[in-house]
């Protein structure tokens, strides 16, 4: 008898709930059988229940262990801090994994990239540690760094962020990327960091890097300065292969390489813990506007199942639907108005038949 995986479904908000079907549809279709618990998370729920992450989508993620979450919004500047960022942390899931893949038929510039970033997700600017402006203990902070750091400059109107890097976080990030190069069959690691300028926090992840490095002879290890590696990525990404990131540098360079295969709409994301469990997502946002329209490009969060389906085991799954995602979009056919050649070609499908595409693809 197949297993049966049990998965928490989280729909989110915006365009969430819809990509979230289109891809239950298309994981339905590879013969793998699943329990799903459909849950809810977002700024729809936000406005019944007074929060954005109910309990009870809490309880369904650590009943399961393993989620496929739709995109969420996150307000920009004010509101609730990140859903991303808080189920991260809730369940220490401190690899962030995402592939950035050519796929034949996707604009791009390039050809032929094949680059997966691994980012730490705990730690760094991200871990939340913040002070604001004015606030009776952000003047006690500034004034006790200034006191025993008297060559610092802290302007008296500033906002204070903290930015810890630990032992402990640089080494399970880079051991995981390591041996993630290592069961894929990859060739090279490269550490990404600003050690130069930041050389007790950037430093210690370097520092902590390099003596991981020693314990994998069989994969090539090098260092790249975050701005140089951005350029690098611009000229050459032939010349990378895995990438390792503190939390802030790897949200960035991810869209940067996800830009170098065609953007956020190819761009799959898995976010991975110690003790197996793991949330799957895409990269891109919930884009709100598109909300109800069937219309937005379901490839991501259908990719960041094959994610999934790999972490689940389930890997002849995986390789059948990724290869009939590669189909659709390689025939050009049957897929969503971005990736048209022209975004007005009115023989664009929507949402729900891309997906179905996709399924006839892997029935095939």
């Amino acid at each position: 008898m197949p297993r049966t995986h049990n998965v928490a479904l989280i729909r989110g908000d915006g365009t969430g709930p819809e990509l979230a079907e289109a891809t239950r549809m298309v994981l339905e279709a590879s013969g793998v059988s699943f329990e799903w618990d459909v849950c809810e998370a977002g700024v729809d729920v936000l406005e019944s229940e007074g929060t954005p992450l109910p309990q009870r989508t809490l309880d369904a993620i650590a009943a399961c262990g393993i989620a496929l979450k739709a995109p969420i919004t996150t307000p920009v500047g004010t509101g609730f801090r990140s859903v991303n960022v808080h189920l991260r942390k809730h369940f220490d899931l401190f690899a962030c994994v995402r592939p950035c893949k050519s796929y034949q038929g996707v604009r791009s510039r390039y050809d032929d990239i094949d680059l997966v970033i691994v980012r730490e997700n705990t730690e760094d600017l991200y871990a939340g540690v913040e002070f604001e402006k004015g606030k009776p203990e952000t003047n006690a902070l500034i004034a006790h760094i200034l006191e025993v750091q008297p060559t610092a400059k802290i302007r008296s109107d500033s906002g204070v962020s903290i930015k810890p890097i630990s032992v402990t976080g640089s080494e399970r990030i880079v051991r995981y990327a390591f041996e993630f190069a290592r069961r894929d069959g990859r060739k090279k690691v490269s550490a990404v960091h600003k050690a130069n300028i930041m050389k007790f926090s950037d430093g210690l992840f370097l520092e902590v890097a390099r003596e991981v490095a020693k314990g994998y002879p069989d994969i090539e290890f090098e260092d790249r300065i975050v701005d140089n590696m951005c350029m690098q990525l611009v000229q050459k990404p032939e010349l990378y292969d895995v990438l390792v990131l503190p939390n802030l540098y790897g949200d960035v360079v991810s869209d940067l390489a996800a830009g170098l295969v065609g953007g956020l709409g190819v761009a799959p994301g898995g976010n991975i813990g110690d003790d197996g469990t793991a949330i799957f997502e895409a990269t891109h946002g919930s884009a709100p506007k598109y909300a109800g329209q069937n219309k937005v490009n379901p490839t991501a969060l259908i990719l960041s199942g094959v994610l999934m389906l790999r972490h689940i085991g389930e890997s002849e799954a995986a390789d059948a639907v990724e290869q009939a995602v590669a189909k659709v979009i390689a025939e050009g056919k049957d897929v969503t108005y971005d990736m048209k050649a022209h975004r007005d070609d009115p023989s664009a499908v929507g949402t729900h038949e891309m997906a179905q595409a996709i399924c006839e693809a892997i029935a095939r």
